[in-house]
């Protein structure tokens, strides 16, 4: 009986919608990041936050394209990143300050292709959000660089609508 329940609910799990993951691939480059307006950190190693914030975009550029078909991939080319906020360098605490005057902007490309490997969509965008305190509700209060999640889940949400699995 014991072995009977054990393969029902092992077959259970199998089935489950939850288990049939229909995501794009992403691909994400890093065109010189030394270069970007503002990935600096507040305190802390520089390159310690540099791989945390790459680690956390990458994360959330596949968490986006999970609700693209499977069989397309997003590449993207991030050439600029200027953070929400700006890090005061006076002091002997350097801490990143929130303001409206220091709104997140990300510089990027993108392509979509097919399983084919054609171009369904492509474009050069220039993100910024003046508005970012003015949102009724942060999705990701919580979160490191929640600012500018929100902002790219707005912009994935216009460009890909059309693409999205519903």
């Amino acid at each position: 009986m014991i072995k009977f329940i054990s393969c029902v609910l092992s077959c259970a799990v199998l089935i489950t919608p939850g288990s049939f993951v229909h995501a794009a691939e992403v691909e994400v480059k890093w065109s010189n990041p030394d270069k970007y307006r503002d990935i600096h950190a507040g305190e802390g190693h520089r390159k310690h936050f540099k791989e945390r914030l790459f680690k956390a975009f990458e994360e959330h550029f596949a968490k986006m394209a999970e609700s693209l078909p499977e069989n397309q991939k997003l590449v993207l080319d991030i050439t600029d990143v200027d953070l929400v906020g700006d890090v005061n360098h006076g002091g002997m605490k350097r801490i990143r300050i929130v303001k409206d005057l220091f709104f997140p902007r990300i510089d990027f490309s993108y392509q979509l292709l097919g399983a084919d490997n054609s171009v369904i969509k492509s474009a050069e965008v220039a993100l910024k959000d003046m508005n970012f305190l003015m949102g009724n509700g942060l999705k990701y209060r919580s979160k490191s660089f929640g600012y500018e999640k929100e902002m790219l889940d707005k912009w994935f949400k216009q460009t890909f609508a059309n693409e999205m699995v519903k």
